[in-house]
């Protein structure tokens, strides 16, 4: 008995899935699918996706299956510029690998996608001149992830964003002359940021602050001169660190 027939023989598989399959037994025989773990036409990812790592070249040919699943890890085998037309896929999970997978300048077609970890995608993606397109997306995790990218000289843009989250990135990064913008914010998680990165008037102003942690951040940036009367401050962490820059600068 030959291997050939031997394989073939073997080549079933289970739940048949090699009768009437068009790559059996040639696949088969030469080790490029296997039955319960390689498979096209199995109903598990698991078992396509290594079909498809030792077959790219046939991934094209499953572009437009109609198994969502079968789609979508078709299109990370694909050639780059035959998986265009997927942009617009009705599955959000195809669409994603497109996202992740398209050349930058290809996605600006795709910061609208109704699907939020789409458009997560594009905007971790997306050049930089291109990010304001997604500055006021209604997910707040996407526009923190454009603050996180976007040109220090379009972050004022975002500084009256509504989720505080988002302006928590804005103050971490904008330039320290512009954090006058945040200073007074609802927030004083935002607030405190703002005094840890402050220029040292802006981090006097913030000595005053009624939340006594935003006091404590704007200590280590302050003008000496300014410090004394914190040193009657409610809070000990506050006393403590005023009073300890100032015994500092005495022994300086």
């Amino acid at each position: 008995m030959t291997s050939e027939k031997t394989a073939a023989d073997a080549g079933i598989g289970k739940l048949g899935l090699c009768s009437g399959c068009g790559f059996f037994p040639e696949h088969l025989n030469a080790g490029k699918c296997t039955p319960g773990d390689a498979c096209i036409r199995a109903h598990s990812g698991r078992q396509i996706d290594r079909f498809l790592r030792a077959n790219p070249d046939l991934a094209q040919n499953y572009l437009n299956d109609i198994f969502w699943e079968r789609r979508a890890i078709a299109t990370r085998y694909a050639a780059i510029d035959s998986i265009q037309a997927l942009k617009t896929d009705p599955d959000e999970v195809v669409r994603r690998v497109v996202a992740m997978r398209l050349p930058v300048d290809d996605l600006i077609d795709m910061v609208n996608d109704r699907d939020r970890e789409v458009r997560l995608s594009v905007a971790a993606r997306l050049p930089e001149p291109l990010l304001v397109r997604l500055v006021n997306d209604p997910d707040y995790l996407i526009r923190a992830t454009v603050a996180r990218r976007l040109p220090h000289g379009q972050l004022a843009k975002m500084v009256k964003d509504p989720e505080r989250e988002v302006r928590k990135v804005v103050a971490s990064r904008l330039p320290p002359f512009a954090l006058h913008m945040l200073a007074e914010d609802s927030e004083p998680e935002v607030r405190a940021i703002v005094a840890e990165r402050a220029l040292p008037g802006l981090a006097a102003a913030m000595l005053q602050d009624e939340e006594w942690w935003v006091r404590l951040a704007a200590v280590a940036n302050a003008p000496i001169e300014f410090l004394r009367p914190l040193t009657d401050d409610p809070e000990p962490e506050v006393r403590e660190a005023a009073q300890a820059r100032l015994a500092e600068s005495e022994t300086a």
